[in-house]
């Protein structure tokens, strides 16, 4: 009989793979079921706990302001140039300020390699960013003068829109631009009857759904958390009313649960831009 050389042969001998699944008790009920409320990453469904952060500012030296930051494997980092002259002299308001944002994913951020020639996905983010910051600003303090805010997205795991409000937030602290109240973001992915808050990219693709497609969809809040005004709210999917109430409300605490940390890096770069008791006196 003539044998195959191009193709890789299979076993002449093979087992059935359910002798390799582990025995289950004897009872009524055979079958393995995995808990609802768990996660992948070890977090609750339907619990308010986002993942764990890590925040500094002025890493950019070039920049005015600037700050890093990151939520589990999102990563993403932020500079703010200005206040400087308008670049658009017919578009300049003599009353108030003009704020600039750009949103850029770096090439590798992304599963899928992508390029530095700006989407319209980011341009979307861009002017979700821009919608978010402007009602935290005093803008009306810079006339005729614009703030550029920079956002590079260095690895992408979901969230980038929320975690980029925190960011960006706490690089116009770090610029010293006046300010209302920081701007916090939080994400939520609604899944049927429960929800993840802070979730990941696969959660955010409903790689983890279990439930029915009724129900399914994510919210995005910013928070001015000290005057507890809501200045951004982006929303999508198929959301019932009580669900989009309670989603908003689920991310108003979890901006609550990120405002110590943020609050602590800032404290911490303020006081390494602070001159030494010795310098002051001179």
């Amino acid at each position: 009989m003539p044998v195959d050389t191009r193709r890789v042969r299979a076993p002449e001998e093979s087992q059935c793979p359910l002798l390799f699944v582990p025995l289950l008790p004897r009872g009524p009920l055979r079958t393995v079921a995995q808990p609802e409320k768990a996660r992948v990453d070890g977090r609750q469904r339907s619990q308010v706990d986002v993942r764990p952060v890590f925040a500094r500012c002025g890493l950019v030296t070039q920049a005015k302001g600037s700050a890093y930051m990151e939520a589990g494997k999102t990563k993403v980092l932020c500079a703010v140039y200005g206040p400087r002259e308008s670049e658009r002299k017919d578009d300049t308001d003599m009353k108030a300020g003009r704020l600039v944002c750009d949103f850029r994913y770096a090439p590798f951020s992304c599963p899928k390699r992508g390029t530095w020639i700006q989407g319209s996905e980011e341009r979307d983010a861009a002017q979700a960013l821009q919608e978010a910051l402007r009602p935290g600003l005093c803008l009306h303090r810079y006339p005729r003068a614009q703030v550029e805010v920079n956002v590079l997205v260095l690895e992408h795991d979901g969230s980038v829109l929320a975690h980029a409000v925190t960011c960006a937030s706490m690089a116009l602290v770090d610029a010293g631009v006046e300010m209302y109240d920081l701007v916090l973001g939080c994400a939520l992915r609604q899944d049927g009857d429960s929800y993840l808050l802070d979730p990941t990219l696969a959660e955010e693709s409903g790689g983890h759904a279990t439930q029915p497609e009724d129900n399914q969809g994510g919210v995005t809040v910013a928070l001015l958390p000290s005057l507890g005004q809501v200045s951004g709210l982006h929303a999508d999917g198929e959301l019932r009313d009580e669900s989009v109430s309670a989603a908003v409300r689920a991310c108003m605490e979890g901006c609550h649960r990120l405002y110590p940390v943020v609050r602590r890096a800032l404290v911490y770069a303020a006081r390494r831009k602070a001159a030494p008791p010795g310098d002051a006196d001179d």
